[in-house]
């Protein structure tokens, strides 16, 4: 794309130093974090919906595991030999640390007012049956174990705990087919949007501009080094245009066409593939108030990590809830409020070859979303009933989740689909945006960290001192450092008030009785 001639001071613009396109997580994180270090920048934030957290950050459009790999099955593949690889769990695991222990400081700083709204503790259990995966899960119980960043997982595979822990599971399972758990307590259920609206909340109050209903729909970038952003009131359609030093695409599954338009080199070659989400909800309230864990399974063969399956307790609003799923969908739309057009409006002459290159070696994801998207009620019912036995339909109902686009890069003549979180920058720092989906939210701190090194290079050895009082493993492996990861570990379960039973939160605990169906 040319880059704009006009003059970017003309009297016309509006001048700030800092854009944020989206208000989702992402952009609440990087506005906090650039005001805690440079509190004289200006900083305005525009977003297309009429709310902040509306799109993937809401808490009904994500699973808000708090994604630490404590149960995510995905992060330990079993390798051909029997051994369980634990690298990229270990590196979730530091992400999230680091997540925490900014929210942590956000909430002894006022930044963040009430923890209790946007984090609970809730066990994170991973679950198998049938011979072979047991014995799997117990190789991945001994590879985890002993590292400092998973300390007191259990091993079960007795049947009597499996039942006094997880009774809505039990209940009616024939334990003939043998099962194993991996049990974390340290786990917590994260409330992406009420975290979102929190930050934003504060960013507003310390001078933020924040615009609801405003739609990036241009981006060029001047001889100076700086953006013009050009920006429609979607009440009265008035235009504005914004002159910004640095520009970050905040935008979920919107930031790929911005990042296209904005013409930068760095963002060739990346396309997108959209998937959907579906839950079953449970109605029932009895029956939420007898589960209280994150239980997640093993995806099936071709399905894509973020569809791994789990029977999942959520604190939404203060109140508990049971969801299972995700089940997959389709859609060509990049946003749960986008448009049909954009899967389309998205192929470039500079990506089309990677795109064509993943929908050849991609067969076994297409024939599992053709699966997905052919079930009907009673067969979600049916893969439900793998986790709990005695499900019936009319205890759940069925609820759309957020749109996800996986990222797609180009990988010699072709392109690789990636399923994780990837920053794009230009090579002068002045533009940034995120791509891709988990463990996306869990990781946004550390992911911003990311985006402010990259583009502030010049500055962000000076705000170092500023971000280690912040995060105080900033820079350090804590699996390498295990008295720091207690010191830290301690300090953010009590600051958080993770140290709370589920009493406390009004769910039941496992021990409080088996369930009558």
């Amino acid at each position: 794309m040319a880059e704009h001639k006009q003059n970017p001071q003309s009297a016309s613009s509006e001048k700030l130093d800092v854009v944020l396109i989206g208000a989702g997580i992402m952009s609440a994180t990087l506005g906090t974090l650039l005001h805690q270090v440079e509190p004289t920048w200006s900083i305005g934030l525009f977003e297309r919906l009429d709310a902040a957290a509306a799109e993937s950050s809401d808490p009904w459009n994500n699973a808000g595991t708090g994604h630490s790999a404590l149960c995510e099955l995905n992060y330990t593949p079993q390798q051909k030999d029997g051994s369980v690889d634990i690298a990229k769990a270990l590196t979730v695991n530091e992400q999230f640390q680091v997540s925490r222990q900014w929210w942590s400081h956000a909430v002894e700083t006022g930044v963040l007012n009430d923890p209790e709204n946007f984090i609970n503790p809730i066990p994170h259990v991973s679950f198998v049956h049938g011979a072979d995966n047991v014995k799997y899960l117990r190789a991945r119980y001994d590879a985890l174990a002993t590292n400092p960043l998973f300390p007191d997982m259990e091993y079960i595979d007795d049947a009597d705990e499996f039942s006094r822990r997880l009774p809505l599971m039990a209940a009616g399972r024939d334990f003939t087919d043998p099962i194993a758990l991996n049990w974390s307590d340290g786990g917590t259920d994260v409330d992406f949007g009420a975290l979102t609206k929190q930050l934003l909340n504060n960013l507003g109050a310390v001078g933020a501009s924040i615009d609801f209903g405003h739609e990036v729909r241009d981006l060029s970038k001047n001889s100076d080094g700086s953006w013009t952003v050009k920006v429609r009131n979607g009440r009265t359609g008035a235009t504005r245009t914004i002159v910004a030093k640095f520009v970050f695409v905040g935008a979920g599954g919107g930031a790929l066409p911005l990042l296209q338009k904005s013409g930068i080199s760095e963002a060739k070659g990346f396309g997108g593939f959209p998937v959907s989400g579906e839950w079953l909800r449970c109605t029932n309230p009895a029956l939420v108030q007898q589960h209280s864990a994150k239980v997640y399974g093993k995806a099936s063969v071709g399905a894509p990590p973020m569809s791994v399956p789990h029977l999942d307790t959520r604190v939404i609003g203060g109140k508990p809830g049971l969801l299972f799923g995700p089940y997959a969908g389709w859609s060509p739309k990049f946003l749960k409020n986008g448009k049909m057009t954009d899967l389309i409006g998205s192929v470039k002459p500079n990506n089309l070859f990677s795109m064509l290159g993943v929908g050849m070696t991609e067969m076994a994801l297409t024939k599992y979303l053709i699966g997905e998207l052919l079930q009907s009620e009673d067969d979600r019912v049916d893969t439900l009933r793998e986790f709990m036995p005695r499900a019936k339909g009319e205890d759940f109902e069925l609820v759309t989740a957020g749109q996800r686009v996986q990222v797609i890069r180009r990988k010699g003549k072709g392109g690789v689909l990636e399923f994780g979180t990837a920053v794009v920058n230009a090579g002068d720092g002045t533009i940034a945006g995120l791509l891709g989906a988990s463990p996306g939210a869990s990781t946004a701190v550390p992911a911003m960290l990311e985006v402010m090194q990259r583009c502030f290079a010049d500055r962000y050895e000076s705000w170092k001192p500023t971000l280690t009082d912040m995060v105080p493993s900033l820079g350090t492996k804590l699996a390498e450092n295990p008295r720091l990861f207690d010191e830290v570990w301690a300090h953010t379960t009590r600051v958080l008030h993770l140290d709370r039973s589920p009493a406390d939160r009004g769910v039941a605990s496992a021990a409080d009785g088996v369930v009558a169906l």
